[in-house]
């Protein structure tokens, strides 16, 4: 089994061979949930590509945790990235789609307030529903063993998301009545793709339109219609095989 990862704040200067202390809630985790002793291997990050691999030489109370550091990984950018224009879906159902996609290896989100959709992010509501996306993100990049999270952006109207896909590489937004399938597209061999997943709804008439004239197409993924949560991470998981990422 791999080792486990924690996040920390910083890893800069660091070297092989020396001591880093884990504490706050990562080190509470790591000690009193986890229980690691002595010995063990962990890996901490700063969820920006940085990684310090490395054994536990002590644990003091609760929640202090001290790593020998014996390597330092890193993940670097991919050099195909691949974004996730994500309609926000009822309930915590965002969540399950920002968990899956972080654990598939989607590079960002971006929340859409698309006009289909039931749930809408306002005021403080709209806060806490991101800071729950964001920590979904943090805790599936570290079960995922990822040293470098996904970026969750602020919730984008659909003329961001237009702007967004203006400037990608290849854009497109799944539906059910694409004419092409996702699965045969020519795809760039490096830049940026993204992906807009539309409501439980479906995408309306006038955000096909301003899509198509930012560059976005309609594609279909297969015969069944998949549920928004589950969109994002299916066609991710496609692209990552055709671009050679889970080569």
């Amino acid at each position: 089994m791999t080792a486990p990862v924690f996040l920390t704040d910083s890893l800069a200067d660091l070297v092989p061979g020396a001591r880093l202390v884990l504490d706050g809630p990562e080190g509470r985790h790591a000690v009193s949930v986890r229980r690691l002793q002595p010995g063990e291997e962990i890996v901490l990050t700063d969820g920006l590509g940085r990684g310090a691999a490395g054994l536990v030489v002590g644990t003091e109370g609760k929640d202090r945790l001290t790593v020998e550091v014996l390597s330092l990984p890193e993940e670097p950018e991919p050099r195909t990235r691949i974004t996730v224009v994500q309609a926000l879906p009822k309930g915590d159902r965002g969540e399950l789609a920002v968990e899956t996609m972080t654990e598939t290896g989607v590079d960002a989100i971006v929340p859409w307030a698309a006009a289909r959709c039931i749930t809408q992010w306002k005021g403080e509501r709209g806060a806490k529903s991101l800071a729950k996306w964001r920590a979904t993100a943090r805790e599936a990049g570290k079960q995922s063993r990822r040293l470098r999270f996904p970026e969750v952006a602020e919730a984008a109207t659909t003329k961001q998301v237009a702007s967004l896909l203006a400037d990608a590489d290849f854009a497109a937004v799944l539906h059910e009545e694409g004419a092409q399938p996702l699965a045969t597209v020519a795809l760039p061999a490096e830049g940026s793709i993204v992906l807009v997943v539309g409501p439980e709804g479906g995408v309306a008439p006038q955000e096909l339109a301003a899509f198509a004239d930012a560059g976005a197409s309609p594609y279909r993924l297969g015969r069944s219609v998949l549920r928004t949560s589950t969109a994002g991470t299916a066609a991710a998981a496609l692209l990552l095989g055709r671009t050679g990422r889970w080569a």
